[in-house]
């Protein structure tokens, strides 16, 4: 009888976990100005960093305060920061020059380039293999770095435009390929791609984040989150979310996996009940606000954007001109649930 009473009592704790719903709330805004498009952003809890991409630089602020302590130049075509944990060494992607900047993260100095693959975007640091993971969006390919030298250890061929990857943190990576609609799978160490995974609904799969101890991945698609087995490449739900989604990121104090859309809302999904996800919030942020980081520490969350004003004449070059960005009105936006 003890047994099963025990038992029914976690079950209904457990129960009343997963009925919990968010309160993501604006805690600060603040206006960091220049011009120029962005685009990834990273919180570094361990430098009590901000690091944020803006046209041809990195923007370093205070991760509480949000003060200005830095720029990281040149980096041309600025799409990703990583930092390894442990060391003062960072690393960016450059879209424009396919180079990575390896910088220093307490003098903020550039101190090597590195070739990498076409057009190269997302990147993350890998601590299992000690490893700096550079994905190709057009090369189709990643090339990976020996993270505290810098040097090329070998590149991955992906066979498909990559954009955000995250590790088990035990040898295995996991990327979104954008143009087929996959999530490949890789070994961190032998560089060998071991799947294939269909994202059944979801087009366009860009931002990607993990729930690691339930091996859960969540790739944000064209206005729909999948939700699938990182174990067996199986699609567990497809959830909608806000139009423009971009980013993503897993929240451990919720449990809550959220999307940024470039709408200008976050989409926060939880595990209801066992097996079944739902959007549990719609969070309004601002349009453009499209990427997203996250501070484990902390589990605040970041976003980008700026105000904007009309879009220019369409032309036979460019058909669908975006909106003109409004100069000195890029900003940081900051969410939390307390």
């Amino acid at each position: 009888m003890k047994t099963v009473w025990i038992s029914v009592v976690c079950l209904c704790l457990t129960g009343s976990l997963f009925a919990q719903s968010a309160n993501y709330h604006l805690v600060k805004k603040t206006t960091i100005g220049g011009e120029g498009g962005w685009d990834y952003l990273l919180a570094d809890p361990q430098g009590s960093r901000l690091y944020v991409s803006h046209g041809t630089q990195v923007e370093v602020l205070d991760l509480k305060s949000h003060e200005k302590v830095g720029v990281i130049t040149p980096t041309p075509g600025i799409h990703g920061i990583a930092v390894v944990p442990g060391t003062s060494i960072g690393y960016t992607t450059n879209g424009r020059p396919n180079t990575a900047t390896m910088f220093d993260t307490k003098t903020f100095k550039a101190n090597k380039e590195i070739p990498t693959g076409k057009k190269p975007d997302a990147i993350m640091y890998d601590a299992f293999s000690k490893r700096v993971f550079i994905f190709n969006n057009e090369g189709n390919s990643a090339t990976v770095l020996d993270a505290t030298t810098g040097n090329v250890a070998g590149t991955v061929e992906l066979g498909g435009a990559p954009e955000a990857a995250v590790s088990d943190d035990h040898g295995t990576i996991f990327v979104n390929l954008e143009d087929k609609n996959e999530v490949a799978v890789f070994d961190a160490k032998s560089l060998a791609v071991k799947h294939h995974w269909k994202l059944g609904k979801g087009e366009e799969p860009t931002g990607l984040a993990f729930d690691k101890p339930h091996h859960r991945l969540f790739s944000t698609c064209n206005k729909v989150m999948v939700v699938m087995d990182s174990q067996l490449g199986k699609v567990l739900a497809e959830v909608p979310t806000g139009s423009g989604t971009d980013g993503a990121v897993f929240d451990t104090s919720t449990g809550s996996a959220i999307s940024s859309n470039g709408e200008g809302t976050l989409t926060v999904v939880k595990e209801v009940k066992p097996g079944k996800f739902e959007a549990v919030q719609t969070v309004t942020t601002l349009r453009g606000a499209r990427t997203i980081t996250i501070d484990p520490t902390s589990h605040h969350i970041f976003v980008t954007t700026a105000e904007f004003g009309p879009a220019p004449a369409a032309t036979t070059e460019n058909p669908r001109p975006r909106p003109s960005v409004k100069p000195g009105t890029f900003m940081v936006l900051e969410y939390a649930t307390k």
